[in-house]
């Protein structure tokens, strides 16, 4: 029933735990699939009735999913949700913003430690997100392709012998598969290298994006860096350059780190002692600010200059100041001056009594 709360809302999702490899630069690895069905309209030119029988090859996938899959998958129609658990999915990166727009005729499948996710009739018909904590893209990749096997057992798929899977955007055709990390470089944006290191990443066909993916804003100093193209390339080789690319930028924000450090370490305490003296006294807090104090509070952890606070008080701070989370865990709808007041009372309970 339309205006229930699904599960999703109540969880962390498993990235959140902040483990694996050089998590104290890559927040997250996430692998896409993109796969449509064949012999239906991919989603900009399909009717009603094809999207309708998306839907219901989505719920049938997901329940045998939930059959030779370990753990839970629950489908959730979109048209079933309000639109703050829509934008709840949103907020905690399971789904795209893309995905709210036609939600009258979508839906997600989602697991039960939310590491995988399917968007149906998004800009193709399946959409399958596998996120895990760190520089992980090898188990993502992993996991991802066990799901995909399973679909394909239940589900036909358009696929050409010479071209691949066939997806809506041609930048996707061949392996559909997107690659993307987020990572964390206030280093590189505190020493003005950000954009030769951005400059550098296109070079090498990777693509920087923010917080929500394409067209987004980078938001405390967090980037989303991907792989540009799927056509000519096995999804073993795409994960493994990616890989590469990844562990530069790591050895690039950790050895600016040091540097800023060595250089002027009162400066850089101070600015992360102010970051935590506002973060844990503030009476209005907008999300914008927000982001920065806390990327600046992440840095001060990683330094070891906050040495007390977890790096997981990070991570679910920037999912839960989001404004629907604000708003789902008030219980009622809030104005932007009431969220203000909410937000900076969650920072100091959460970042003083962990």
């Amino acid at each position: 029933m339309r205006g229930e709360e699904p599960d999703f809302v109540r969880r962390l999702s498993r990235w959140i735990e902040g483990n694996g490899s050089a998590s104290d630069i890559v927040i997250s690895s996430r692998v896409r699939l993109a796969r449509n069905l064949k012999r239906v309209p991919f989603p900009p030119v399909m009717e009603r009735g094809d999207a309708e029988e998306v839907l219901e090859a989505a719920e049938g996938a997901a329940r045998f999913l939930q059959c030779r899959m370990e753990g839970n998958y629950d489908y959730y129609p979109l048209r079933d949700m309000t639109e703050l658990h829509q934008w709840v999915l949103v907020e905690k990166h399971l789904i795209s913003p893309q995905l709210t727009k036609s939600s009258a005729l979508s839906g997600v499948t989602v697991s039960e430690d939310e590491a995988v996710s399917i968007m149906v009739n998004e800009e193709d018909h399946f959409r399958i997100q596998c996120l895990f904590p760190g520089l992980n893209l090898r188990e993502a990749w992993e996991t991802a392709d066990a799901v995909d096997d399973v679909l394909e057992e239940v589900v036909s798929y358009a696929y050409d012998e010479k071209l691949g899977y066939l997806t809506t955007c041609p930048t996707n055709l061949g392996t559909g598969m997107r690659v993307s990390v987020m990572t964390h470089l206030p280093g590189l944006v505190m020493s003005e290298m950000i954009d030769s290191v951005i400059s550098g990443l296109s070079k090498v066909g990777a693509v920087v994006r923010g917080l929500y993916g394409e067209g987004s804003e980078a938001q405390g100093n967090l980037f989303q860096i991907s792989n540009r193209t799927t056509l000519g390339h096995d999804e073993a080789t795409i994960v493994e350059d990616m890989s590469a690319v990844l562990r530069e930028v790591v050895q690039k924000e950790r050895s600016i780190r040091e540097t800023i450090y060595r250089r002027d370490r009162t400066s850089l305490e101070d600015k992360v002692y102010r970051a935590h003296g506002l973060l844990t006294n503030a009476r209005m807090m907008s999300s914008e600010e927000a982001m920065q104090l806390l990327s600046m509070l992440r840095l001060g952890i990683d330094m070891n200059i906050l040495s007390h606070i977890s790096p997981v008080v990070f991570q679910e701070l920037t999912i839960r100041m989001r404004p629907s989370m604000i708003q789902r865990e008030a219980g009622e709808s809030l104005k932007p001056e009431q969220r203000d007041v909410r937000r900076a009372t969650l920072m100091r309970e959460r970042i003083t009594g962990q």
